[in-house]
Protein backbone atom coordinates (compact mmCIF):
# COMPACT_ATOMS: atom_id res chain seq x y z
CA UNK A 1 0.00 0.00 0.00
CA UNK A 2 1.47 3.47 -1.09
CA UNK A 3 2.19 5.95 1.65
CA UNK A 4 0.60 9.19 2.57
CA UNK A 5 3.85 10.83 3.44
CA UNK A 6 5.65 13.18 1.29
CA UNK A 7 8.84 13.70 3.24
CA UNK A 8 11.74 14.33 0.73
CA UNK A 9 9.62 15.78 -2.24
CA UNK A 10 9.23 19.65 -3.35
CA UNK A 11 5.60 20.51 -4.09
CA UNK A 12 4.59 23.88 -6.27
CA UNK A 13 1.23 25.12 -5.83
CA UNK A 14 0.26 28.20 -8.01
CA UNK A 15 -2.05 31.05 -6.45
CA UNK A 16 -1.95 29.84 -3.00
CA UNK A 17 -1.78 32.65 -0.89
CA UNK A 18 -5.37 32.29 0.44
CA UNK A 19 -8.52 30.07 0.55
CA UNK A 20 -7.55 26.58 -1.19
CA UNK A 21 -4.40 27.11 -2.46
CA UNK A 22 -3.41 27.84 0.71
CA UNK A 23 -4.86 25.06 2.49
CA UNK A 24 -3.12 22.87 -0.31
CA UNK A 25 0.23 24.37 0.51
CA UNK A 26 0.02 23.54 4.43
CA UNK A 27 -1.93 19.94 3.76
CA UNK A 28 1.78 19.01 1.91
CA UNK A 29 3.88 20.71 3.93
CA UNK A 30 1.95 18.68 7.19
CA UNK A 31 2.17 15.78 4.98
CA UNK A 32 6.58 16.54 4.74
CA UNK A 33 7.22 18.24 1.86
CA UNK A 34 8.89 21.20 1.01
CA UNK A 35 6.43 23.84 -0.56
CA UNK A 36 6.70 26.30 -3.32
CA UNK A 37 3.81 28.86 -3.16
CA UNK A 38 3.02 31.33 -5.59
CA UNK A 39 1.20 34.52 -5.52
CA UNK A 40 0.79 37.29 -7.82
CA UNK A 41 2.40 39.99 -5.20
CA UNK A 42 5.52 38.54 -3.37
CA UNK A 43 3.92 40.59 0.09
CA UNK A 44 1.59 38.34 -0.15
CA UNK A 45 3.80 35.20 -1.17
CA UNK A 46 5.77 35.70 1.72
CA UNK A 47 2.88 35.97 4.22
CA UNK A 48 1.03 33.27 2.89
CA UNK A 49 4.29 30.76 3.37
CA UNK A 50 4.83 32.35 7.27
CA UNK A 51 1.30 31.19 8.12
CA UNK A 52 1.97 27.99 7.31
CA UNK A 53 3.78 25.40 9.54
CA UNK A 54 6.95 23.73 7.70
CA UNK A 55 9.58 24.07 4.85
CA UNK A 56 7.58 26.66 2.47
CA UNK A 57 8.82 29.22 0.71
CA UNK A 58 6.97 31.62 -1.36
CA UNK A 59 7.83 33.58 -4.84
CA UNK A 60 5.62 36.10 -6.54
CA UNK A 61 4.62 34.17 -10.08
CA UNK A 62 1.44 35.57 -12.04
CA UNK A 63 0.05 32.32 -13.55
CA UNK A 64 0.11 33.23 -17.15
CA UNK A 65 3.30 35.00 -16.79
CA UNK A 66 6.32 32.37 -18.65
CA UNK A 67 9.06 33.55 -16.90
CA UNK A 68 7.74 34.08 -13.59
CA UNK A 69 6.70 30.52 -13.80
CA UNK A 70 10.35 29.89 -15.03
CA UNK A 71 11.65 31.60 -12.07
CA UNK A 72 9.37 30.25 -9.98
CA UNK A 73 10.83 26.57 -10.81
CA UNK A 74 14.48 27.32 -11.00
CA UNK A 75 14.14 28.87 -7.49
CA UNK A 76 12.78 26.03 -6.41
CA UNK A 77 15.09 23.49 -7.58
CA UNK A 78 18.06 25.71 -6.27
CA UNK A 79 16.21 25.46 -2.97
CA UNK A 80 15.40 21.85 -2.51
CA UNK A 81 16.67 19.85 -5.59
CA UNK A 82 13.63 18.35 -7.52
CA UNK A 83 9.98 19.79 -8.39
CA UNK A 84 7.99 16.63 -7.24
CA UNK A 85 4.33 18.01 -7.55
CA UNK A 86 2.72 20.87 -8.89
CA UNK A 87 -0.65 21.86 -8.07
CA UNK A 88 -2.34 24.57 -10.49
CA UNK A 89 -4.59 26.27 -8.62
CA UNK A 90 -4.75 29.58 -9.91
CA UNK A 91 -8.18 30.39 -11.05
CA UNK A 92 -9.95 33.34 -11.97
CA UNK A 93 -14.01 34.03 -12.83
CA UNK A 94 -14.19 37.48 -14.18
CA UNK A 95 -17.05 36.97 -16.27
CA UNK A 96 -20.50 36.55 -15.00
CA UNK A 97 -24.12 35.88 -17.08
CA UNK A 98 -25.08 34.49 -20.40
CA UNK A 99 -22.13 33.52 -22.35
CA UNK A 100 -22.80 35.77 -25.40
CA UNK A 101 -23.09 38.39 -23.07
CA UNK A 102 -19.14 38.08 -22.47
CA UNK A 103 -16.71 40.02 -24.23
CA UNK A 104 -13.45 38.87 -25.38
CA UNK A 105 -11.28 40.62 -22.43
CA UNK A 106 -13.07 38.21 -20.36
CA UNK A 107 -13.43 35.02 -22.32
CA UNK A 108 -8.96 35.72 -22.83
CA UNK A 109 -8.42 35.95 -19.24
CA UNK A 110 -10.92 33.03 -18.06
CA UNK A 111 -9.06 30.71 -20.57
CA UNK A 112 -5.50 31.98 -19.84
CA UNK A 113 -5.72 31.63 -16.64
CA UNK A 114 -8.00 28.79 -15.96
CA UNK A 115 -6.98 26.43 -19.05
CA UNK A 116 -3.38 27.73 -20.44
CA UNK A 117 -1.58 27.87 -17.25
CA UNK A 118 -1.99 24.84 -16.19
CA UNK A 119 -0.74 24.19 -19.56
CA UNK A 120 2.50 26.36 -19.40
CA UNK A 121 3.65 24.96 -16.17
CA UNK A 122 3.02 21.25 -16.34
CA UNK A 123 5.29 21.53 -19.49
CA UNK A 124 7.89 23.71 -17.81
CA UNK A 125 7.87 21.30 -14.74
CA UNK A 126 8.01 18.02 -17.55
CA UNK A 127 11.15 19.71 -19.07
CA UNK A 128 12.63 21.18 -16.05
CA UNK A 129 12.45 17.57 -13.92
CA UNK A 130 9.13 15.28 -14.12
CA UNK A 131 10.09 14.03 -17.51
CA UNK A 132 13.69 12.37 -15.97
CA UNK A 133 12.78 12.33 -12.37
CA UNK A 134 8.48 11.29 -12.47
CA UNK A 135 5.83 13.12 -10.47
CA UNK A 136 2.25 14.29 -10.27
CA UNK A 137 0.48 16.89 -11.09
CA UNK A 138 -2.83 17.80 -9.66
CA UNK A 139 -4.64 20.11 -11.53
CA UNK A 140 -7.94 22.32 -9.57
CA UNK A 141 -11.18 21.85 -11.67
CA UNK A 142 -14.79 22.48 -10.27
CA UNK A 143 -17.77 20.23 -10.09
CA UNK A 144 -18.87 23.23 -12.79
CA UNK A 145 -17.30 21.85 -15.01
CA UNK A 146 -19.62 18.64 -15.07
CA UNK A 147 -23.12 20.32 -15.00
CA UNK A 148 -24.73 23.54 -16.55
CA UNK A 149 -25.56 26.53 -14.70
CA UNK A 150 -26.90 29.83 -15.17
CA UNK A 151 -24.43 32.65 -15.51
CA UNK A 152 -21.54 30.80 -15.02
CA UNK A 153 -21.01 28.60 -18.54
CA UNK A 154 -17.81 30.91 -19.31
CA UNK A 155 -16.33 29.70 -16.05
CA UNK A 156 -17.44 26.13 -16.01
CA UNK A 157 -16.87 25.80 -19.55
CA UNK A 158 -12.72 26.46 -18.22
CA UNK A 159 -13.14 23.89 -16.16
CA UNK A 160 -14.68 21.11 -18.24
CA UNK A 161 -11.95 21.95 -20.79
CA UNK A 162 -9.50 21.38 -17.89
CA UNK A 163 -11.16 18.03 -16.66
CA UNK A 164 -10.45 16.87 -20.15
CA UNK A 165 -7.03 18.12 -20.49
CA UNK A 166 -5.88 16.49 -17.90
CA UNK A 167 -6.87 12.90 -19.07
CA UNK A 168 -4.44 14.26 -22.33
CA UNK A 169 -1.80 14.88 -20.04
CA UNK A 170 -2.17 12.02 -18.64
CA UNK A 171 -1.82 9.67 -21.43
CA UNK A 172 0.75 12.06 -23.13
CA UNK A 173 3.11 12.11 -20.17
CA UNK A 174 2.54 8.21 -18.55
CA UNK A 175 4.38 6.55 -17.29
CA UNK A 176 6.88 9.03 -15.85
CA UNK A 177 4.10 11.82 -14.50
CA UNK A 178 0.63 11.07 -13.29
CA UNK A 179 -1.65 13.85 -13.78
CA UNK A 180 -5.08 14.00 -12.09
CA UNK A 181 -8.06 16.81 -10.94
CA UNK A 182 -9.53 17.81 -8.20
CA UNK A 183 -13.81 19.06 -8.55
CA UNK A 184 -14.98 20.84 -5.73
CA UNK A 185 -17.97 21.65 -4.94
CA UNK A 186 -19.03 24.94 -3.28
CA UNK A 187 -15.97 25.62 -1.15
CA UNK A 188 -15.76 28.74 1.63
CA UNK A 189 -13.60 30.69 0.05
CA UNK A 190 -13.36 34.58 -1.59
CA UNK A 191 -13.69 33.48 -5.26
CA UNK A 192 -17.04 31.33 -4.65
CA UNK A 193 -18.52 33.82 -2.20
CA UNK A 194 -20.87 34.97 -4.37
CA UNK A 195 -22.46 31.15 -4.65
CA UNK A 196 -22.34 30.99 -0.75
CA UNK A 197 -22.53 34.01 1.66
CA UNK A 198 -26.17 35.03 1.25
CA UNK A 199 -27.34 31.89 1.47
CA UNK A 200 -24.95 29.37 3.42
CA UNK A 201 -28.14 27.54 5.41
CA UNK A 202 -29.99 27.15 1.97
CA UNK A 203 -27.38 25.62 0.12
CA UNK A 204 -26.36 23.67 3.08
CA UNK A 205 -29.40 21.83 3.74
CA UNK A 206 -29.51 20.55 -0.15
CA UNK A 207 -26.30 18.85 0.35
CA UNK A 208 -26.31 15.22 1.44
CA UNK A 209 -23.55 16.24 3.79
CA UNK A 210 -25.35 19.43 4.93
CA UNK A 211 -22.36 22.21 4.58
CA UNK A 212 -20.47 23.64 2.35
CA UNK A 213 -17.00 22.61 1.63
CA UNK A 214 -14.15 24.15 3.23
CA UNK A 215 -10.80 24.34 2.18
CA UNK A 216 -9.29 21.74 4.16
CA UNK A 217 -11.41 19.63 2.33
CA UNK A 218 -10.07 19.89 -1.03
CA UNK A 219 -6.92 19.72 0.26
CA UNK A 220 -6.61 16.45 1.80
CA UNK A 221 -8.03 15.43 -1.57
CA UNK A 222 -4.92 16.87 -3.40
CA UNK A 223 -1.97 15.42 -1.01
CA UNK A 224 -3.54 12.04 -1.04
CA UNK A 225 -3.52 12.26 -5.02
CA UNK A 226 0.13 13.68 -4.68
CA UNK A 227 1.07 10.60 -2.99
CA UNK A 228 1.98 7.12 -3.50
CA UNK A 229 -1.23 5.87 -1.95
CA UNK A 230 -2.50 7.17 -4.97
CA UNK A 231 0.36 5.38 -7.57
CA UNK A 232 -1.94 3.62 -9.64
CA UNK A 233 -4.55 7.04 -10.60
CA UNK A 234 -4.20 8.77 -13.16
CA UNK A 235 -6.36 10.87 -15.47
CA UNK A 236 -9.08 10.97 -13.12
CA UNK A 237 -11.32 14.21 -11.56
CA UNK A 238 -11.76 13.45 -7.89
CA UNK A 239 -15.28 15.18 -6.51
CA UNK A 240 -15.12 16.57 -3.28
CA UNK A 241 -18.59 17.90 -3.21
CA UNK A 242 -20.31 16.35 0.11
CA UNK A 243 -23.04 14.81 -2.43
CA UNK A 244 -24.04 18.27 -4.06
CA UNK A 245 -23.89 16.50 -7.78
CA UNK A 246 -26.70 14.02 -5.95
CA UNK A 247 -29.23 16.51 -6.10
CA UNK A 248 -30.93 18.41 -3.28
CA UNK A 249 -31.20 15.90 0.11
CA UNK A 250 -33.90 17.46 1.33
CA UNK A 251 -36.66 17.27 -1.64
CA UNK A 252 -34.62 13.15 -2.05
CA UNK A 253 -35.98 12.79 1.22
CA UNK A 254 -39.15 14.33 0.95
CA UNK A 255 -39.62 12.12 -2.15
CA UNK A 256 -39.68 14.75 -4.59
CA UNK A 257 -35.95 13.66 -6.35
CA UNK A 258 -35.57 10.80 -8.33
CA UNK A 259 -33.47 11.04 -10.74
CA UNK A 260 -30.29 13.49 -9.07
CA UNK A 261 -30.96 16.38 -10.60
Amino acid sequence: MGSLDLTGRTAIVTGASRGIGLATAQALATAGANVVLTSRRQEAADAAAESITGNVHGVAAHATDEQAAQRCIDITLDLFGSVDILVNNAGTNPSYGPVIEQDHARFAKTFDVNLWAPVLWTGLVTRAWMAEHGGAVINMASIGGMVLEPNLGLYNASKAALINLTKQLAVELSPAIRVNAVAPGVVRTKLAEALWKEQERQLSSAIPLARIGEPGDVASAVAFLASDAANWVTGETFVVDGGQRLGDAELFMAGELTHGH
